[in-house]
């Protein structure tokens, strides 16, 4: 039975609405995709946003399962019919797709599509993205099925309507990032201002102490137990502004809203895809929800700079009334045991002091060519 008018318009407004209401990009591809595959009724959807070196930094689809879509392989590079929709602006509707001039295979693994439909995504002269649909269903019980014009017009709507959200999105994340710059800035500001002075004095009065400890020992004890006061100051200005570096975002989003943002950058900062998945989740207590987000900086700087590896996954999860965070790569890993013994911690000995600090434990596994997982679990509060 076909849809009726108020139905219909219900779906597409509500398909709307979903886009509009997500500010990670990465969420907003993932419901563009869903939504046009719902509306058009196809078995499968993807969104490719193109990069500058011929493939696409991020692909996302949807009816295709995670075990087919590791199976396939490598994103796909920017060639025959995801092509031609980045470089012009009018919609591609094929019978079959396979009988293309410009199709040029897929791989093994790929699922098999005939009738195609897809169009860019364009936000004035830009193009943010290809969104594509195959396989439309047939309620026909004969003949032929395929995509027809009124499908045409409306992934266009779609696509209209899907530059603006993803725009927004990509501005949210831009704020983000320019808001977390100023702030280390200013920091970085207030850290020279209030430590590098008594830095300074510590060091001049170290020196008069050193001119007088053979002419004057009676002088030099008193200048001795000034460099030691001024380094207490400075210590504590130090410790005073490291206090001062607990993200806002925490206050304003919590961690699971963090600990996103802080992936995608990293994922379109590095060649590795880098991923975040959570489940269950609610806020934790503020110290413990600190220490989780600067041990997952820490684990993904060592799975990014010194790993070599291709895919980081963090994922944090509710465990009783607590949460668990878990930070996994396929790099090179290493041997725990080695590494304490060669006095390389690779920010091991904070991470634990950090988990320790809150309540909580850290367990590191690791064997060489085996990548590394590292776990952290606070009981919460």
């Amino acid at each position: 039975m076909k849809e009726g008018p108020r139905s219909g318009l219900y779906a597409v407004s509500s398909a709307l609405l979903a886009m509009s209401s997500q500010l990670e990009v990465r969420d907003v591809l993932k419901t563009i995709v869903a939504s046009a595959r719902e509306l058009l009724d196809a078995e499968y959807a993807a969104l490719g946003v193109p990069d500058d070196h011929g493939g696409f930094a991020q692909f996302v689809v949807d009816g295709v399962s995670d075990e087919q879509w590791k199976a396939i392989g490598p994103l796909p590079r920017q060639h025959g019919i995801l092509a031609a929709m980045l470089c012009k602006a009018e919609p591609e509707r094929l019978a079959d797709v396979r009988e293309d001039p410009r199709f040029e295979g897929w791989p093994a693994a790929h699922p098999d599509m005939s009738d195609f439909l897809g169009l860019p995504i364009r936000h004035g002269d830009e193009t943010l993205g290809a969104l594509f649909l195959a396989n439309k269903r047939c309620a026909k019980p004969t003949g032929s099925c395929g995509f027809d014009e009124d499908d045409e017009e409306l992934l266009s709507i779609l696509a209209q309507h899907a530059a603006i959200a993803l725009t927004n999105a990509r501005l949210y994340e831009r704020s983000r990032e320019l808001t977390i710059t100023e702030e280390r800035s200013r920091l970085a500001h207030e850290l020279h201002d209030a430590v590098s002075q008594k830095l300074f004095s510590l060091r001049l009065t170290a020196q008069a102490a050193a001119a007088l400890v053979d002419r004057d020992p009676s002088r030099a004890k008193g200048e001795l137990q000034q460099v030691a006061a001024l380094a207490a100051e400075a210590a504590d200005e130090l410790r005073a502004a490291v206090v001062e570096l607990r993200p806002a975002a925490l206050d304003e989003d919590g961690l699971v809203a963090t600990l996103r943002t802080h992936v995608q950058v990293l994922d379109r900062a590095h060649s590795a895809t880098v991923t975040f998945d959570s489940s269950g989740v609610r806020a934790l207590p503020a110290a413990q929800e600190e220490a989780m987000l600067r041990v997952a900086q820490e684990a993904l700087h060592n799975a990014l700079r010194h790993a070599d590896a291709e895919r980081v996954g963090v994922a944090l999860e509710k465990r009783g009334p607590g949460a668990v965070l878990r930070i996994t790569d396929d790099g090179r890993g290493f041997d725990p045991r080695t590494v304490r013994r060669a006095g390389r911690h690779l920010g091991l000995v904070s991470m634990r002091d950090r988990a320790g600090g809150v309540g909580g434990r850290l367990t590191v596994e690791s064997e060489p060519g085996k990548g590394t997982t590292i776990e952290m679990e606070v009981p919460g509060g």
